[in-house]
């Protein structure tokens, strides 16, 4: 969704989307006061498929527990991909994606003991085609472009998710700077670190002044008197054997 205004129509398409898949009906949901959720669409809508809309107390987040803390950990999860990865913060949703269909792939629920993907499709999943998060991958042209004798037959890009609409790959080509879906792809998973792309002028801005600050606070520090240099620690030494 771009805005909160969706909210609506994409609750519309998952309440048809679980009608027709599972043919299980919405008895009841349950969301704040936000504007999103409470208003004449969303009640005509609850009123006409026999949905119960209940809503929590103002300002009471702690009625809302399961999903404040499923947030958290999705918001926890793609900061620990951003440090390792070095990736722009514009590539969040990408994060927050992936992070939500890996957990959705491998989390078990404590009494249960089954993961969410178990629950929803009724058998265990296949995670032979998950990947490590901004690895490096070469993408196949297969065709896209009219390659010549001795062209390059692939593109060297980075891996940032999963499709929603296909089995397929989403990768960031960084001969193209673009976000491809593919499933002709090659992947090298041993150092995701180095995988950079170009920062905007107002990263680069706040990675300079960090470094400044940082050198300042290095040049602050006192001198500990016991860690002397070497030199001088062997010159006593020689001193001291010459004396006795």
């Amino acid at each position: 969704m771009e805005s909160k205004s969706d909210a609506f129509s994409a609750f519309k398409k998952l309440a048809r989307r679980l009608q027709n898949t599972k043919n299980n009906n919405i008895g009841s949901i349950r969301s704040d006061h936000g504007g999103e959720f409470q208003n004449e669409k969303f009640s005509k809508f609850c009123e006409k498929m026999g949905i119960l809309h209940n809503f929590f107390a103002p300002r009471t987040p702690q009625q809302n527990g399961v999903v404040e803390r499923k947030n958290r950990s999705l918001e926890e999860l793609a900061r620990i991909m951003f440090s390792e990865s070095s990736l722009p913060k514009y590539f969040w949703a990408d994060a927050v994606s992936s992070s939500c269909y890996v957990m959705n792939m491998v989390l078990i629920r404590p009494i249960l003991k089954k993961t969410p993907y178990e629950l929803f499709n009724g058998r265990k999943p296949n995670i032979n085609h998950l990947r490590v998060f901004c690895c490096s991958c070469f993408v196949l042209k297969s065709g896209k472009e009219n390659l010549g004798k001795f062209d390059e037959k692939a593109d060297l890009g980075i891996f940032i998710g999963y499709s929603l609409t296909s089995h397929a790959y989403r990768v960031y080509n960084k001969r193209l700077m673009t976000v491809e879906e593919s499933i002709h792809d090659v992947f090298d998973e041993v150092d995701c670190r180095i995988n950079q792309i170009p920062k905007t002028s107002a990263e680069e801005d706040e990675q300079n002044i960090s470094l400044e600050k940082l050198e300042i606070c290095a040049e602050k520090q006192p001198v500990d008197s016991q860690k002397q240099p070497i030199e001088i620690l062997q010159q006593r030494a020689a001193q001291g054997v010459e004396d006795s």
